[in-house]
């Protein structure tokens, strides 16, 4: 059954806006595990716009769920990783002032990269995926370099979702078939909101996590976020 990572960038954010603690993004964390969240997720970049790497820090020991750390494994990244130890590690190859994730790797050029940093990762005992585009040449070279799991890129899929659906779907069934041969775990992420969230995962249900976070926080201003991550798991988990 899928699980459902709440991706707490956005609240590090808007406390980062005005300075001090409000809102506190650690608190934030619990909360959002008492909603029924099944892991958080943070993302912290080198300019430290959102998460910094003294939030990673303080959140670990709390979280009682999941913590998954996804980020571009620059050294910084790769120490900070080792020294908390999260139950899974995303790896995403974002240029440092990139306003989003918005690529995958490509996972056959940077093999031997990858290859060594899921390598080190796996051996301190954390769940390695490698961030991804829908392409099975893409998938079976992440597998190749010995990573747990891939995440697959779901922008494009979001973005052609109310043009045509099952076109918009296709590139990643494909792309998801390729995990389950390969024998590796499945994970998505990226504008996965309440419209398109159900049809995704009724199409691809062996998908192992989302992880979601800017499409929450915005749904949050309406619905409160106890209503919104009730609203989120309500779409994953009736298949």
């Amino acid at each position: 059954m899928t699980r459902l990572s709440v991706n707490i960038n956005k609240i590090a954010t808007l406390r980062n806006a005005r300075g001090g603690n409000m809102p506190d993004v650690a608190k934030a964390a619990l909360d959002c595990e008492r909603f029924g969240a099944e892991g958080i997720t943070v993302h912290p970049r080198p300019d430290e716009r959102h998460i910094r790497y003294s939030d990673v820090r303080t959140i670990r020991p709390t979280v009682k769920t999941e913590f998954n750390i996804e980020g571009n494994p620059i050294p910084s990244f790769i120490d900070l990783v080792l020294e908390v130890r999260p139950d899974q590690v995303t790896l995403v190859p974002d240029a440092e002032n990139a306003i989003t994730s918005n690529a995958g790797w490509d996972t056959i050029g940077n093999r031997d990269f990858l290859t060594d940093v899921c390598s080190r990762f796996k051996a301190a005992g954390i769940r390695t995926s490698i961030f991804v585009d829908p392409d099975p040449k893409m998938v079976r070279g992440a597998a190749a370099c010995g990573c747990d799991r891939v995440e697959l890129y779901t922008e494009s899929y979001a973005s052609g979702y109310s043009l045509d659906r099952e076109a918009a779907i296709a590139p990643f069934a494909e792309a998801a078939l390729a995990a389950k041969e390969c024998g590796i775990g499945l994970n998505a992420g990226h504008d996965l909101n309440l419209e398109n969230l159900e049809y995704y995962i009724s199409r691809i249900p062996w998908t192992d996590e989302v992880s979601i976070g800017h499409a929450i926080i915005c749904d949050a201003l309406y619905m409160g976020l106890e209503r919104t991550i009730q609203a989120y798991l309500s779409k994953i988990k009736i298949f």
